[in-house]
Order: structure tokens, then C-alpha cells, then sequence
């Protein structure tokens, strides 16, 4: 505490106070209040002969005070026991996933959601427990109810009140979504001048197909029945809207869908879409731009196109060694083929699309794109090498063809001519045919190694702009990632449609918390980290309220900064730290 003097500038007059220092967690800066109010000068110069040096010393006096009563002596049974099946330690580190969830007033959203309902029980106080368990325990509905006393929390509600709620949450999913959006751009900002987009799919520990859990291309060659998610991103690898699909649903016919619902309800204004080539068909594309008659596209898109699937033009365009510019390892323009790791060129061209009309028939129709096409030495390097692989597998069934099935010989049959495989198991047929590699496939897809295409609508984009917007598309490969990963999204443990749909939302807020996290955060720390950093910052009971915490580190420091929460004590009283909790609520 300090003594604190302000003048009035009309006055003159200097008022004087005893002040405290502290951190606003809010605005993020240091401020003080005042905690003891003295009067004017002049006038305290009347009773006091040196008023200033009289306050400091109260002022001193009353620090001295405060740090006295931080301080308290604890004694210890060096001899006590631990009672049995005893579990004391609980974690504080979910401070900071409350910040986000109450920054994005998701408390406000589910409590107004169960308004006039009649539940007995707090639906946000479940879908709370739900996100934070996703994060720092991911597993099974019952698992985190088993677990929700490491939480300084009061959840006040039994296993089949949590049952009860998911049939509630999957009715307001997509309200879910809208109100998160909003939250996220008045409080964080949102780019969605690039939306990526991109699909995956969810298997279940239940071996039974439904509406929606259904035997399609599972990404993990897995038979059991699958859902699709399509999921869209913004430019800084926030997630921006999802939604399911039935498992047998084809990539390509969920982008309208997701991207029609940004477009009409998210606010965006004139976006830009990037995607894979499993997404890009002329529908698609057609959507996107509105009709080839516009003199600008009403949105755009940055697509991969396949060199492969080209006419014999593009393919002998992108083999035309004129008018590639060429790049050394550090990006530094060289003249030379022989000494380049990367190259690049464009050409803006009329391209022909199918579009499906409203009447259900095919048309042809022209839209005018710039492709560009680059070459990589290290993607050449990746691509001889897996080809090698799936080439060993390729011989074995030369060599031996009765023992491969379709699991151990994936990707190797096309290299094989005179070779059967049953349709329904995947078996190879032996027959007295005699199997040999077809080198000329082999010798074809060389051609073509280290070169990748992408097509766009955006002319104004100079190549590298196009290429390194496409690389962006790995960040949502990367949210897919930690989906299933950090987050044990899958295999899905409930089998109910409703129940479905409500765990994939619990799923969608965290990795919306997590990724919010890593942008406060500067994007230094995976969410791997995050979480492990997050996990870590717990504490025990010592003695009398007492919390005993034994974690820190640069990255708790960090994220204490970014969120305005001291994580950096070594003691708490339990009033402290219900305290930093009511404060990550604010």
C-alpha cells in the first residue's frame, strides 16, 4: 500500500488517499484502488505538522498488517496416515477452459436454452462438466461423472440427469453453433475472409448401423459403421461450423450444406473456400461463384486439383518445363532446373465444369480459373519412397498371392496385372493366371512426382499467396487430429442418434476452448501441451484449507498472461481459490 495524492487542476487542491496495486485481469493491465480515504491537504496540515511523511508511515504500517495475516504457521503429524482409498488432489488448472466458456457466455446460452423447460437440474453445469472433462480426461459420459470431483465445482446432478440433458443439447446444436460465433467475434475476432473445409469421419464402439451410423470410406480402413463430420475452419484454425452426415455419405455432397449455413447465418461476407480435390466438383464450384454470367464470383475458391484425373493438355502443361520459376532451399531465386528444390508457375484459362441443374440435368459450363502448378524435390523424394512401400507389397502377391488380403495388400493391386480379389472380402482369387508388376503404371505415375496443382478463382492472389493459403489446409487436418487424439472424440461411446449429435457439441466447445487457448497464447503451444500443462496444475488439501501447488512453468505463466489468472502461487487458502474461480467466471 502506498499514500497516494491527486490534484485538482481548478483547485489546486491535492487530495490525499492510501492506495493498493493490482492487476486487472480484465483489461489485462495494473491499476489500484483506494482503500483508505484522508482528506485534503491543507486542511490535514492543520493537525499534522508533516502530513505526507505521517500517512507514508500508516500506509506502511498497514502493508506490514496485510503480509501478516498472508502469513500462517501450520504444524505437521509427520506420523499421519493416508485414510484408505484416499484421492485428495484436484485440479485448478480448468480455470482457465471456465475463461473461455464464460467469455463465449455459454453459461448464459444453456441456462436460457433450459429456461421454462422444468429440469430439475442445471443443464449448464452438465454441458460444463462435459467440456471440461473432454479436455483434461476425455473418455465416456460416465467417466467424467465418476470424475467430477476434482473440480472445485458443486455438480449438483445425478448420472441419468447427464443422460437426460444430451436429448436437450442435440436440439440446439445449431443454435449452439450461431451463438459461439457471434461470441467469437465480439470478444476475439474472427477472419473468415478464408473458410477451410474438409471431412472426416467418427467410429462407434457399437457394431450397429442406424440412420446415421452407417458402413461407408472410413479414414482409418476401419468396417464398422461410421458418421461424417464436414467441418469448416477460419484463417486462424478456429473452428467456424460442423455438421454431421450419415457414414455412406460421399465427401463431396456435404459442402453445400455446411457452407451453405456459414454463408446464410454466420455473417461473412464474400468468403473464400479452400479445400481438397475430394470436395471439388463442378456443383461445388458453381455454388460457390454463383453462375459463370457474374462479373466477379459472388465467393471464391483455392482447391487441390488432380494432375492425374487432368486431360492429356493439362498433364502436358504441367511437364512443360517453360515457364517454371525456380527456387533454392532457402526460397532464393536460382536459374537453373538442376539446382532448384522447388519450382512454380500459373496460367489464367477457361476450364469446363459439369453442373447438375435445378431440373436435374447435366449441363456444361465454362468458368475461368488461374492454375497454378509447383514441383517440390522433398514431396518427388516422399512420393518415390511410398511408392517403393506399396511396390514390396506389389511383389509379395506376385511372389505369393494367396496370402495377401485386401488389408495387407491396400494400394498395391493396381500395380498388379492378372490378379482377382473377391468383391465382398477383399480375398485374392487364385487362378492359373500368372501375376506380374505392370511397369508402365509404375513408370507413369513417376512422371508426375513432386508436382501438385491448385485451381483458384482469385486472380488478384500472386502463386506464393495461393500456395501458402492452401498449406493453410493442414491446420484443419490438424483439428481432425486432435479430435480424435487429445480429445478421444472417437470411438463414440453413446449409440442413440440424439446422444450422438449432443456428444459431438461437448466435442466442438472444447476444441473451440483449446484453439481459442493456443491464440491468446501467441499459437506457441500445441494442444497437446495445452492440456498437459493444464492437467498438471493441481493441488491437495495440506491442512485447514490449505492447498498445497506444486506446478509451474512458462507455459502456465503464459497462459495465466494471456487469461489474467495467477497461476504462479505455491500456497492458496480454499476462499482464494474459489475466488480465482468466481473471477474466471466473470
Amino acid at each position: 500500500m502506498y499514500l497516494k495524492s491527486a490534484t485538482n487542476k481548478k483547485t489546486g487542491r491535492t487530495y490525499l488517499s492510501i492506495a493498493q496495486g493490482y492487476r486487472d485481469k480484465a483489461k489485462g493491465y495494473t491499476t489500484s484502488k483506494n482503500v483508505l480515504a484522508l482528506g485534503y491537504l491543507d486542511e490535514l496540515q492543520e493537525q499534522y505538522d508533516d502530513p505526507i511523511a505521517h500517512f507514508k508511515e500508516v500506509a506502511r504500517k498497514m502493508t506490514e498488517e496485510e503480509n501478516a495475516r498472508r502469513k500462517v504457521s501450520i504444524s505437521f503429524d509427520m506420523d499421519e496416515r493416508l485414510q484408505e482409498n484416499t484421492d485428495e488432489w484436484k485440479n485448478l488448472g480448468y480455470a482457465a477452459i471456465l475463461k473461455i466458456y464464460y467469455e463465449l457466455e455459454l453459461d448464459r446460452f444453456f441456462n436460457n436454452k433450459a429456461r421454462h423447460q422444468g429440469f430439475e437440474y442445471s443443464t449448464n453445469s452438465i454441458m460444463t462438466m462435459l467440456v471440461v472433462s473432454r479436455i483434461l480426461s476425455p473418455g465416456s459420459k460416465l467417466k467424467a461423472y465418476e470424475e467430477r470431483g476434482r473440480y472445485f465445482e458443486r455438480f449438483d446432478f445425478a448420472l441419468h440427469d447427464v443422460y437426460r440433458a444430451l436429448s436437450h443439447f442435440a436440439t440446439i446444436t445449431l443454435e449452439a453453433q450461431r451463438h459461439i460465433n457471434e461470441r467469437i467475434a465480439a470478444c476475439y475476432g474472427r477472419n473468415t475472409k478464408i473458410v477451410y473445409y474438409d471431412v472426416t469421419n467418427f467410429y462407434f464402439q457399437i457394431d450397429q448401423e442406424d440412420e446415421l451410423r452407417k458402413r461407408g470410406v472410413s479414414k482409418e480402413y476401419r468396417k464398422k459403421p461410421i458418421v461424417q463430420m464436414g467441418l469448416a475452419m477460419d484463417a486462424d484454425g478456429v473452428p467456424l461450423h460442423y455438421e454431421l452426415f450419415p457414414g455412406n455419405t460421399q465427401d463431396k455432397s456435404t459442402f453445400r450444406s455446411v457452407i451453405g449455413e456459414i454463408r446464410r447465418n454466420y455473417n461473412t461476407g464474400r468468403i473464400i473456400v479452400v479445400s481438397d480435390m475430394g470436395i471439388i466438383t463442378g456443383d461445388n464450384i458453381y455454388y460457390l461463384i454463383g453462375s459463370e454470367q457474374r462479373k466477379e464470383p459472388l465467393n471464391g475458391y483455392v482447391l487441390s486439383f488432380s494432375i492425374r484425373g487432368g486431360t492429356d493438355k493439362f498433364k502436358g502443361y504441367v511437364l512443360d518445363q517453360s515457364g517454371y520459376v525456380y527456387y533454392d532451399e532457402f526460397g532464393k531465386q536460382v536459374q537453373r532446373a538442376e539446382d532448384a528444390f522447388f519450382m512454380m508457375k500459373s496460367r489464367r484459362t477457361p476450364r469446363n465444369i459439369s453442373v447438375t441443374m435445378t431440373s436435374g440435368k447435366t449441363e456444361t459450363k465454362t468458368v475461368d480459373e488461374k492454375q497454378v502448378v509447383f514441383w517440390s524435390k522433398k514431396y518427388a523424394a516422399k512420393a518415390k519412397a511410398d511408392r517403393e512401400k506399396v511396390l514390396l507389397k506389389a511383389n509379395a502377391m506376385v511372389d505369393d498371392p494367396a496370402k495377401l488380403s485386401r488389408a495387407t495388400s491396400y494400394g498395391a493391386a493396381k500395380y498388379v496385372k492378372n490378379m482377382e480379389a473377391d468383391k465382398e472380402t477383399g480375398e485374392v482369387i487364385v487362378t492359373d493366371k500368372t501375376p506380374y508388376l505392370d511397369f508402365d503404371i509404375v513408370y507413369e505415375e513417376e512422371k508426375y512426382d513432386g508436382y501438385y496443382a491448385i485451381v483458384t478463382s482469385e486472380f488478384g492472389m500472386s502463386d506464393q499467396e495461393i500456395i501458402d493459403t492452401y498449406r493453410g489446409l493442414w491446420e484443419i487436418e490438424e483439428t481432425f487430429r486432435i479430435t480424435k487424439g487429445a480429445l478421444e472424440a472417437r470411438p463414440v461411446h453413446v449409440s442413440l442418434e440424439d446422444r450422438i449429435n449432443a456428444h459431438f457439441l461437448s466435442c466442438f466447445i472444447a476444441l473451440v476452448i483449446l484453439r481459442i487457448l493456443q491464440k491468446q497464447t501467441g499459437k506457441q503451444y500445441s494442444c497437446e501441451q495445452i492440456v498437459d500443462c493444464l492437467n498438471r496444475i493441481s493441488c491437495v488439501n495440506e491442512q485447514e484449507n490449505i492447498y498445497l501447488l506444486g506446478y509451474r512453468n512458462k507455459t502456465s505463466d503464459d497462459i495465466g498472461k494471456a487469461l489474467g489468472i495467477d497461476f504462479s502461487k505455491k500456497r492458496m487458502r480454499l476462499s482464494d481459490i474459489k475466488n480465482l474461480i468466481a473471477l474466471a467466471k466473470k
